[in-house]
């Protein structure tokens, strides 16, 4: 089973757009040429799946969804550039993964299938926790910036509380992959492993 890496798909269905690119501010008609260019090279990407068939066809279109989702955050992070654009395409390029990731699960069946769908799953939840994570550490810094050493304190534990929410997240989420592993087992090997994951993952 390959396990989904959700960085690879995400940089797979994301336009070449540079960080230094969310720097300015649009003009309307440099705005509304680049709306134009993204739903062009979307029209363009589901045309190329047309000739596809089966499963191979849904992943196309799927990451022809994912790059016109993500080119539009990036757009919206461009033209307005602030913490919450930027939290924005984090997720979009997750959800994104995501979606193509859930459809690549079709290509299996019963608990290969399952895990398929968990291992997505997991990884959209990392991503968004991530997400969150960097969005929070960023607006607790600004405010330390512009705050007394009480602020400082405040952004550490805001910090701190993020950074222990995220890593509950990814902990649950890898939980659910795990015990999904354990359903193609039986009798007490299925057992055994319920409870190793349990333990492994801090599962009560």
């Amino acid at each position: 089973m390959n396990r989904f890496n959700l960085t690879a798909l995400s940089a797979a269905i994301c336009l070449a757009a540079s960080t230094g690119a969310l720097a300015g501010t649009l003009s309307k008609t440099e705005y509304k040429a680049a709306q134009a260019d993204i739903s062009a090279t979307y029209k363009s990407d589901t045309a190329a799946c047309v000739a596809m068939a089966g499963n191979a066809k849904d992943v196309c279109i799927q990451e022809g969804k994912g790059r016109e989702r993500v080119a539009k955050a990036e757009l919206e992070a461009r033209n307005s550039p602030s913490g919450k654009h930027r939290y924005d395409v984090r997720v979009a390029r997750a959800d994104a993964a995501y979606a193509v990731a859930k459809e690549k699960c079709d290509d299996f069946s019963g608990n290969a299938k399952d895990v398929c769908l968990k291992e997505a799953q997991s990884a959209q939840v990392a991503a968004r926790a991530d997400a969150k994570l960097a969005e929070k550490t960023a607006d607790a810094n600004a405010t330390a910036r512009e705050k007394t050493q009480d602020a400082n304190a405040a952004a550490r534990a805001k910090t701190t509380e993020a950074s222990k929410d995220a890593a509950a997240d990814k902990r649950d989420a890898a939980y659910a992959v795990a015990r999904e592993k354990c359903d193609a087992l039986a009798g007490d090997v299925k057992a055994s492993c319920i409870k190793d994951a349990k333990a492994r993952y801090g599962q009560s």
